[in-house]
């Protein structure tokens, strides 16, 4: 008998500045995952707005995602900063945060696991591979992970 995991859809926020990579991740999930619902936000202050119902999200009635993906470097506010504010925030400390990012310093993995992140992984260089990884994010996140309830705010 084979105990086959079936996906759940989830919701889960992109937030990258560079259209490029958010189109290929997008495109790269949804091969394996198309049920699943992606978000982009375009840096972290955009990323706090999506949250919080502000700026350009006022009055928007989407739902919190259920999993952030996140790259460091992006303008105004950075992934670094974000992710320490977020996982101090008692509202949004429960969403897991994946840092998805070209980077692979030592410094930027420490850092962000002691900040908080779920994971580091460094962006793959081609769609292949990029596809790989996120069937594989998808297979732990989406089948096997129980998420926490949490109400909509």
């Amino acid at each position: 008998m084979t105990d086959q995991l079936q996906p759940k859809p989830i919701h889960i926020l992109l937030v990258d500045d560079d259209e490029d990579d958010r189109y290929l991740t997008r495109e790269a999930f949804h091969q394996h995952y198309p049920a699943s619902r992606i978000s982009f936000a375009e840096d972290g202050e955009d990323l706090l707005d999506f949250l919080n119902y502000s700026g350009r999200y006022t009055g928007s009635t989407h739902s919190i995602p259920e999993l952030i993906l996140l790259d460091l470097n992006m303008p105004r506010k950075d992934g670094r900063e974000v992710l320490r504010e977020i996982k101090s925030s008692d509202q949004f400390k429960h969403i897991p945060i994946i840092v998805l990012t070209t980077s692979d310093a030592k410094e930027d993995i420490e850092t962000s696991y002691f900040n908080g992140a779920n994971s580091f992984i460094t962006k793959p260089s081609t769609f292949q591979r990029l596809s790989e990884v996120t069937k594989a994010i998808g297979q732990y996140w989406f089948s096997i992970v129980t998420f926490c309830e949490h109400p909509e705010f």
